[in-house]
């Protein structure tokens, strides 16, 4: 739990192990993605606890029982913002192959510190917007504008909050305020709320730029 409203901190103790294991400088770039699909599980677990259910009849190789299955009419949506959230995208379609993918591409101005679009293949329009579950997928939730982005692109959708989860490692408390504010309603699971921003709008302790340590382009 946090002291947020509608953020919810998955401290599982493998969690937290493996966080410690992203955060070290000195880890390579496999066991750093390998640590991540480890903690992402546990995030999407937490993120999908709350899909609605319903009853159907199963023949088993013995009898017919009842069992539960998620309900039919509701459309999941998987949309990593790129290019780091792929690495949480490939760990949802294995645990949801049934969902749609809908990439969201922006990369952060390093000067205004605001997010710039370059890709964005969600439908102009959104048929049946109340049964749309939108997952949304970035390592780091640092000063919140790339999140309220791309929530913004689902709302003005008319989907509605409530269906929206933001799904991140590490967050900032700016950010995490600044969505809030935004959008009160969506809800928000990270592996980590840490401490804060620095003046570059990096997050601290943080684990420094998560895409550069997925791809291995961090530069010497």
């Amino acid at each position: 739990m946090s002291d947020f409203k509608n953020v919810c901190v998955v401290n599982h103790p493998l969690c937290c192990h493996n966080l410690s294991i992203i955060r070290n400088k000195e880890t390579s770039a496999e066991v750093f993605r390998n640590a991540i699909r480890r903690i992402t599980y546990l995030l999407f677990y937490k993120a999908t606890e709350e899909l609605e259910l319903e009853a159907i009849k199963i023949e088993t190789p013995l009898e017919v029982c009842e069992g539960k299955t998620l309900k039919r009419n509701k459309e999941i949506i998987i949309a990593p913002i790129l290019r780091a959230g792929l690495i949480f995208s490939d760990v949802a379609n294995e645990i949801m192959p049934f969902a749609t993918v809908r990439h969201i591409g922006m990369y952060r101005d390093e000067d205004t510190l605001t997010p710039v679009w370059y890709y964005n293949k969600i439908p102009v329009e959104v048929e049946h917007p109340e049964d749309k579950i939108i997952l949304i997928l970035d390592p780091m939730l640092a000063t919140g504008n790339s999140a309220i982005d791309s929530i913004k692109l689902f709302t003005n959708k008319k989907v509605p909050q409530e269906n929206i989860r933001f799904i991140s490692l590490i967050s900032a408390p700016e950010g995490l305020r600044k969505v809030q504010d935004a959008f009160p309603n969506v809800k928000i699971i990270t592996a980590s709320i840490d401490n804060c921003l620095n003046e570059q709008g990096y997050i601290r302790p943080g684990l420094g730029d998560a895409g550069d340590r997925i791809f291995n382009t961090v530069e010497n």
